[in-house]
């Protein structure tokens, strides 16, 4: 048992802190809500962890850039030189599941002994900062909305208004409504549920950025407070970035834990995990009312661990924009009437950018300490681009079972439909594939996008403006489905496409 219990690989240690300064220029940056967290993960584990480190890993951020790669000065901080020290390559959030993940697995080979995964991101401070010394107000300052520009001429996703997660996603959620054969008022009345229960959640949860129960009218009605973004989401059911907030955790191995003294219950056994992802071009995927990847990586960590859903105690099904644990559940079978979240979700919660899931490693750690036996953690980052999936519990899973490359690509690959020639300049016939609508802070429309489909395949965009009043109604009245509805895609005077309801 001793040489397997120093490769079984345990969450000894988790740590989150949420930073609400008066004055932002006395805030704590990325790298100070990152060693906060982890000096609370040491604390809960007993302390002595971090000097023990043998790697560091750090979920790279968004919201203080000229800071680099993070992993550098935050290991200077902590006062260590691990071995590995690490960011990911960018701000995903499937990021730190892969990390944890990744700990596990050289725990198991035996490589390591003791890793760190740690994010943090302050938002909320840095929009304020560049207010100040601009001399307006914070919500001009969206670093999220920067980070998605570019120098030069627009691209076709830019000039079709395609340019950030919350544009995009509602092409999953539109075309998911019409695939499940749900009216639009039944989609929007199962996005309201699984919403409201993941308030409810976070309302419990000290580490959560808005704790206050919301009915499910309140999220799903449009109003001064919730503002429609891209429809059909309101602001209450999209990812809050405005926030300032750090977590972490501490993996080791059994044997370094109970060497360190660590009670038996309070250690959380991390199982395999498995993840595939979509085509990086969202225009360049089979379909939209689904995703072959989530499926895969869902599938295979429970059939890894040999678990159903109906032998999880609890999940976390991430939720950036409803589409996302709306697909999920299907795929796992997890009823609408049970909690998707043990953290409270990116609205309520908080949604650090690549970082939530640290939060939700956090609290799944802590839930599953009180009760229960096993726990599902979900990421997805992009745009619904990356999944990675693993499994948590109260007993140690089989070495060989958590030794397995996680990466199961060619399976989601193979699986995949063909996927559609895009034709940028289309103009003819075709159908709605999916699409939204785009809303000024006001709350007025901007335009509407199509996704069509021509007559041969082939996949292109094409605006409704705003001034089409009843084409834009037709788009969002609920009354009927826009999805597969014929029209036809015309040339515009300023050279892109436009839809004319057929």
């Amino acid at each position: 048992m001793s040489d397997d219990a120093a490769r079984i690989p345990v969450i000894v240690g988790v740590g989150q802190v949420n930073d609400r300064p008066k004055d932002p220029r006395e805030g704590l940056d990325p790298i100070g809500l990152m060693e906060a967290a982890l000096r609370e993960a040491d604390r809960d584990a007993g302390g002595g962890w971090i000097a023990r480190l043998d790697s560091l890993a750090v979920v790279d951020q968004l919201s203080f850039r000229e800071l680099g790669d993070a992993s550098g000065p935050l290991a200077a901080r902590l006062g260590i030189a691990p071995k590995l020290c690490y960011k990911s390559s960018y701000p995903g959030g499937d990021t730190p599941i892969l990390m944890l993940n990744e700990a596990a697995r050289r725990i198991a080979e035996g490589e390591i002994q003791a890793a760190a995964v740690a994010g943090g991101e302050a938002l909320r401070t840095a929009a304020q900062l560049a207010a100040l010394k601009a001399g307006d107000d914070p919500s001009a300052h969206n670093p999220l909305r920067q980070a998605t520009g570019r120098a030069g001429p627009p691209s076709l996703r830019q000039r079709y208004g395609l340019t950030a997660p919350v544009d995009v996603y509602p092409l999953y959620e539109n075309a998911g409504r019409a695939a499940y054969g749900q009216t639009f008022a039944q989609a929007q009345a199962e996005s309201g549920e699984i919403w409201s229960r993941f308030s409810e959640v976070a309302a419990e949860n000290p580490g959560a950025w808005i704790r206050k129960p919301t009915p499910p009218e309140a999220i799903v009605t449009p109003s001064a407070e919730n503002r429609p973004i891209a429809f059909p989401y309101n602001k209450l059911m999209v990812a809050n970035s405005s926030v300032n907030q750090g977590a972490g955790f501490l993996v080791a191995s059994l044997a370094a834990a109970r060497e360190a003294g660590i009670a038996e219950d309070r250690l959380v056994f991390v199982g395999a995990g498995a993840a595939a992802h979509e085509p990086g071009d969202y225009l360049r995927r089979d379909r939209y009312d689904r995703s072959v990847s989530m499926a895969v990586s869902l599938n295979r960590a429970l059939d890894l661990n040999g678990v159903t859903a109906a032998d999880l105690d609890f999940v976390e099904l991430y939720s950036c924009f409803p589409c996302v644990p709306k697909m999920a559940r299907r795929v796992i079978g997890w009823p609408v009437d049970k909690p998707a979240t043990v953290f409270g979700g990116l609205t309520f919660g908080g949604g650090p950018i690549g970082n939530y899931m640290s939060h939700a490693v956090v609290s799944m750690v802590l839930k599953l300490r009180e009760a229960g036996r096993k726990g599902l953690l979900f990421a997805n980052g992009g745009y619904a681009t990356n999944n990675h999936t693993i499994v948590l519990g109260r007993e140690p899973f089989p070495l060989e079972t958590v030794r397995r490359d996680f990466d199961f690509q060619a399976e989601a690959d193979a699986a995949r439909e063909p996927v559609p020639e895009l034709d940028e300049a289309y103009t003819g016939p075709g159908i709605i594939e999916t699409y939204t609508v785009l809303y000024e802070r006001d709350g007025s429309p901007k335009f509407g996008v199509i996704v069509g489909r021509a007559p041969a395949g082939q996949r292109f965009l094409a605006k409704i403006p705003a001034s089409e009043e009843a084409a834009i109604d037709f788009l969002t009245n609920g009354k009927a489905e826009p999805v597969g509805r014929p029209g036809q895609a015309v040339p515009g005077p300023d050279g892109d496409v436009y839809w004319r309801l057929g």
